[in-house]
């Protein structure tokens, strides 16, 4: 059991790094917005697997869901030049 914790804990952990990286190195901005909404989500069950629900809860409903709907209004309002 404890082998199986540890695999999906470096699963999502590189799942992390990688949405991480792609949102740094993307010229598109929605592309990088929806890279930071699925590394959010990541982090919010790496948050649950650690046994923090109320911190879990918290990064899924602000991390997620707000934040990545204010960004994609912003880029709406600003027009996608890159």
């Amino acid at each position: 059991m404890m082998i199986d914790l540890t695999f999906l804990h470096i699963i999502f952990l590189l799942g992390i790094l990688s949405c991480a990286i792609f949102a740094a190195g993307t010229k598109n901005l929605l592309h990088a917005t929806i890279s930071l909404a699925v590394m959010s989500v990541l982090l919010a069950m790496e948050f649950f697997m650690l046994r923090a629900p109320d911190v879990a809860i918290a990064e899924a409903s602000i991390g997620a869901a707000i934040t990545t709907a204010l960004f994609i209004i912003a880029i709406r309002a600003t027009g996608r030049s890159e």
